[in-house]
């Protein structure tokens, strides 16, 4: 997730201080994704220190208002045309937990799949139910009324249904692995064991004859 290009973004609109940066990047999302004030002047002081944004004064309170520069927008506009790379997908703690989990002997495989497909249900649940709501009309606790916010939270929360449905999937195509693999080991077992058996059977032929 970029916060750099998100903060950016929100800048473009007019400048902001780093409290008012958090509720707004926190309301476009739907609070999906949240914010620390802490990594909101971490990535401004990393912003200005590139000279993508610039101190824009302060308020009679006493905070720093930030504003994009030329250089700034640019990068912005460069972001919004660029699409997001695939080469190298984020780290996935699903993926490798399993990955992990066939390798480590003693783990029931099934139960994490099982455990984590539960979960994954449930959440699609929760997500539908909050499209739902959203649909409806509904806005949701402490956020600002606004046709653009709702439009944004709308689309967060059809990625999120997109991808965990995908993750359940993905989960039915595991559980399908493991059986086939369990049936083929099981395969393997038993035409070793037919094959140990086969000098033995030899061996009793001989004697009889």
């Amino acid at each position: 997730m970029s916060i750099r290009h998100g903060l950016l973004a929100l800048l473009d609109q007019g400048p902001r201080y780093g409290y008012q940066l958090r509720t707004e990047f926190e309301a476009r999302t739907g609070a999906t994704w949240p914010l620390n004030v802490g990594q909101v002047y971490t990535t401004l002081s990393r912003l200005e220190r590139d000279g993508l944004v610039e101190p824009a004064g302060e308020d009679d309170e006493g905070h720093q208002f930030y504003a994009a520069t030329d250089a700034g927008r640019e990068e912005l506009r460069t972001w919004f045309d660029t699409p997001v790379p695939r080469t190298n997908p984020p780290r996935d703690e699903l993926a490798i937990k399993l990955a992990m989990a066939v390798t480590v002997p003693g783990v029931d495989v099934s139960a994490v799949v099982q455990g984590q497909r539960r979960h994954s249900i449930k959440a699609l649940q929760d997500y539908t139910r909050l499209k739902g709501r959203a649909l409806a009309g509904e806005t949701r606790p402490g956020a600002v009324p606004s046709t653009g916010n709702d439009l944004a939270w709308l689309l967060v929360l059809d990625q999120l249904i997109f991808q965990t449905e995908a993750e359940i999937r993905w989960l039915d195509h595991c559980e399908t692995r493991l059986a086939q693999q369990a049936e083929l080991l099981q395969t393997r077992t038993a035409e070793a064991a037919d094959d140990g058996a086969a000098p033995a059977r030899r061996g009793r032929r001989r004697l009889r004859t």
